[in-house]
């Protein structure tokens, strides 16, 4: 299966944040998501497993009960029900793996 990014309308989830599922299947999940500078991507938590590549930007991320400055070229990872949220501290943009798929996304 090919997907090209081009095919695929960003969704505007609002406040300088926005979202493109890319490819997923019912055991994983692929999606981008662009951030402003000084957009909040809220504390939350979900079943998922979820790995979080950092493809730009700079962003102050809670994970549980730590907190870090995280730029390009860092990973994170998120535990099933993990509290954990974002501060965009520059534009830039995350790759974000979801195991399982994240049915609400669809």
């Amino acid at each position: 299966m090919f997907i090209f990014k081009q095919d695929i309308l960003q969704q505007d989830l609002g406040k300088g944040v926005g979202r493109r599922v890319l490819a997923h299947s019912g055991s994983m999940m692929a999606v981008e998501v662009s951030f402003e500078q000084g957009a909040v991507g809220p504390m939350h938590n979900h079943v998922h497993e979820q790995l979080t590549y950092v493809l730009s930007g700079r962003f102050k991320f809670t994970i549980g009960d730590e907190t870090h400055e995280v730029k390009a070229g860092d990973t994170l990872y998120k535990k099933p029900f993990i509290m954990h949220g974002c501060i965009c501290l520059e534009k830039g943009v995350l790759l974000d793996t979801f195991t399982p798929q994240r049915e609400d996304f669809l």
